[in-house]
């Protein structure tokens, strides 16, 4: 047996967990860490809250990098990359969903809803992605 098929079943395995520990950071952070600040004002551009929910995102993803074992500078780049993508990818849906007037009983609030969160999951395929090229 080549040492490259000894090895290949723990890297597909640490592939899968990492993006299992960022599916459980984005639940917890885009779910049950918001705060009335994050949640308020959401159609303006430069908004603290969602600055603020963007960090708690990137905080999440520094635990999961370092998880990992992941060095500094390569976790330093993403975090700071993912927070600038999120804070983006909510304002989109923010101002979409502001523009439109939607409310939870209108389908284009859920489609702005799927789609902001479709988005977040290739960030994380992204950020899964660069882990495996660029981490070691």
């Amino acid at each position: 047996m080549k040492t490259e098929e000894i090895l290949l079943p723990a890297t597909i395995g640490t592939v899968l967990i990492l993006l299992c520990l960022f599916q459980v950071k984005h639940m917890l952070a885009d779910f049950f860490l918001q705060t009335p600040r994050m949640l308020s004002g959401r159609c303006k551009y430069w908004h603290l809250g969602r600055a603020q929910h963007a960090g708690v995102h990137a905080a999440g993803s520094v635990v999961v990098f370092l998880l990992a074992g992941s060095p500094l500078v390569f976790i330093l780049v993403s975090v700071a990359l993912e927070w600038l993508v999120h804070f983006n990818i909510d304002y989109g849906k923010a101002f979409y969903s502001d523009q439109k007037e939607l409310q939870p009983n209108q389908a284009k609030y859920w489609y702005a809803m799927g789609f902001d969160q479709f988005l977040h999951q290739l960030t994380y395929l992204a950020m899964t992605w660069a882990w495996v090229s660029f981490a070691f």
